[in-house]
């Protein structure tokens, strides 16, 4: 899928807090069902249990009251657990208390340092003599993006994040298993599981793989579901998956490895 494709009533991204953020740009059950059909093939275990923060900040219009309940179970079907609620409207907040909904602020779907009080100034004092001036400090080295790496094949179910780094693999994703970086995934094992580059915005990550055949794969947000099958051009292949074009599309394309 790219960016350049129609917007949907539900769309996901992931956070820091290690939960699912479901964008929600409407309330009905029956059109969300739809969408996640369609979106997802129509996998009912297509997630792992993760938990989800249901974001109204999109809501194209306030509805009179949600179905909560109906969201719930939707959620639930597609093994998503839900948890909290962001931006919900005013009037909505009591009715997603009492369906065991958390309501969190912005803060908490990013990390962001605590901002530092600055220092006391001291007393007016005798001014000091000036100075000589400081040499031009010289432009600091660039320090290369910091690297995880995972030796052991990854099996159905486990899950791995490497924060704010690239991610190595030597052994491989199996099917149900999930890969998440901030920057950049190279597998060198067969990638079979679900694989999210740049997964705080970094609209210039890649994931490369020596033996492409993944679940699904996603740069800055922006994925792809392979309900259909991989094509024949790049299953089993070297391939690699970046964001191209003003519009960020997901381009898939194989490696000419010689």
């Amino acid at each position: 899928m790219s960016a350049s494709a129609p917007v949907r009533p539900i769309e996901f991204r992931n956070t820091t807090l290690g939960a699912t953020v479901a964008m929600l740009q409407a309330t009905e059950p029956p059109a969300l069902a739809d969408a996640l059909h369609k979106m997802l093939g129509g996998m009912p275990d297509f997630f792992n249990g993760e938990a989800v923060i249901l974001d109204f900040s999109g809501l194209r219009a306030v509805p009179a009251t949600i179905d909560w309940a109906g969201l719930n179970s939707l959620l639930r079907r597609y093994r998503l657990q839900p948890i909290g609620v962001f931006s919900l409207p005013a009037e909505h907040a009591e009715s997603a208390r009492r369906a065991g909904l958390a309501e969190l602020d912005a803060a908490a779907l990013r990390d962001r340092p605590a901002a530092q009080a600055p220092a006391p100034q001291p007393a007016a004092q005798t001014p000091a003599p000036t100075p000589a001036p400081a040499p031009a400090p010289t432009a600091p080295t660039p320090s290369a993006q910091p690297t995880m790496f995972v030796d052991r094949p990854l099996r159905s179910g486990q899950q791995v994040y490497a924060r704010g780094a690239d991610l190595v693999l030597i052994g491989g994703v199996s099917p149900g298993a999930e890969v998440i970086a901030d920057g950049s995934i190279h597998c060198y094992g067969p990638l079979r599981g679900r694989a999210i580059a740049g997964a705080q915005g970094d609209e210039r990550a890649r994931i490369i793989a020596s033996n492409f055949g993944p679940e699904l794969v996603s740069i800055a947000g922006v994925f792809r579901t392979f309900e259909r099958g991989i094509p024949e051009t790049l299953a089993g292949r070297a391939a690699q998956v970046r964001l191209t074009g003003a519009e960020h599309t997901l381009n898939i394309e194989p490696l000419p490895l010689a």
